[in-house]
């Protein structure tokens, strides 16, 4: 937490300082007060912060949550958010069995008897119930339409599990997709060539200004790679590997070696956390996140973004889309430096950290704007700086 507030309040100063007050030089408090003000905000930012954190302040805004269902679908719920920081900002009021729910997937304490025929408003009203989540596993002719209507127009907020899931943990539930969601739920669409334009001159625009800055840490990095085992083996620095880009093309990604010359002798294999094959130089080059820097040549030609989905290898991507539902949906945005999926889940090295990493991809394509896209790029920044990477 004070971490980044001190990141925040780093990028604050030197926005004002380096942009805004040299453009509006009469607006300009000073050097001094304004690295004075920066760190009162991180004293009291964090004390706030912490305030609210320790003495879990955000009860006084939670929702008493009541989920209609307690079968396969709703126990995604139960499953997901056990922990007390996964139900921050609600309250878990209980599950109602509705007929056709498969039996033995909610605990019997977490169960509660309601009619809720006849009497769903009015428990909700008793009980000041503010949000019903939709989570049945069989919909049709099983659902109260005119109560949930009363409800919806008495100020209780009704939702389907996808978009209860979407909007307290930050991915999509791949799993209980529809077709009919993926068609009608708003903020999947883009359009606009424009669009797409503007995307590519702001990420080539931001490769140049990083490459610029970088090229000192590049050039070491160059040298530090030949040293270890490129003058005595002959071995590149660079490294390139075939990737599945935007709508399913294929490109040549650039990285710095960071793995023995030898490391897929046997294959094409998943690269782990503690992957004996990657050498000294590429341990901390990968820590922080050096190894991709390369990538911005990538960028340049149009071939990925700053922000996107990770590409992945043609090999694993044809079984990834036979295997996992909507898989191939992550191509259609550009694939990126760094993404929603690498900040909220750690290294993935499986099918099925594959799975939970199209959540957060399918989510942020949903959602992708300039701000989403400005979070993950600061956040990155983050995990650069204080080397949390693989």
């Amino acid at each position: 937490m004070l971490k980044r507030v001190l990141l925040t309040q780093c990028f604050n100063f030197l926005l004002l300082e380096v942009i805004v007050f040299n453009l509006f030089s009469s607006l300009s408090p000073g050097v001094f007060t304004l690295l004075f003000s920066c760190l009162l905000a991180v004293v009291f930012v964090a004390a706030f912060r912490a305030l609210f954190q320790y003495h879990d302040l955000s009860q006084l805004s939670r929702r008493n949550v009541l989920v209609l269902g307690a079968g396969e679908r709703a126990a995604i719920i139960e499953r997901r958010m056990r922990r007390t920081v996964d139900r921050r900002y609600f309250n878990l009021v209980g599950f109602v069995k509705i007929e056709g729910d498969k039996p033995g997937f909610i605990p019997e304490d977490k169960l509660l008897e309601i009619d809720y025929l006849q009497n769903l408003f009015d428990y909700a009203e008793r009980n000041d119930i503010h949000q019903l989540v939709i989570a049945c596993d069989e919909r049709r002719n099983m659902l109260p339409v005119d109560l949930l209507f009363k409800c919806k127009t008495r100020g209780i907020d009704v939702t389907d599990i996808l978009d209860f899931i979407e909007s307290e943990t930050g991915q999509i539930a791949v799993n209980l997709i529809y077709p009919s969601w993926v068609i009608y739920s708003n903020g999947l669409a883009r359009s606009q060539r424009f669009k797409t334009n503007l995307d590519y001159r702001l990420n080539a625009l931001l490769a140049l200004i990083t490459l610029v800055l970088a090229w000192p840490i590049m050039l070491i990095t160059a040298l530090l790679i030949y040293l270890e085992d490129g003058r005595r083996t002959g071995a590149p620095i660079l490294y390139r590997q075939t990737r599945v880009g935007f709508d399913g093309q294929p490109f040549q990604i650039i990285k710095f070696r960071s793995m023995r010359v030898d490391a897929e002798k046997n294959g094409a294999q998943w690269a782990s956390t503690n992957d004996d094959r990657v050498t000294r130089v590429g341990r901390v080059i990968r820590k922080y996140r050096i190894d991709e820097l390369p990538q911005l040549f990538n960028v340049l030609k149009g071939e990925m973004g700053f922000v996107g989905p990770r590409p992945e290898r043609p090999e694993f991507v044809s079984q990834l889309a036979k295997d996992i539902p909507y898989y191939a949906q992550r191509h259609n945005v550009r694939p990126g430096l760094t993404g929603w999926a690498q900040l909220k889940y750690p290294y993935g090295s499986t099918a099925e950290d594959a799975l939970e990493k199209l959540k957060f991809d399918l989510y942020y394509i949903k959602h992708r704007s300039l701000l989403l896209d400005l979070t993950i790029l600061i956040r990155t920044v983050e995990i650069v700086i204080f080397g949390k990477g693989r």
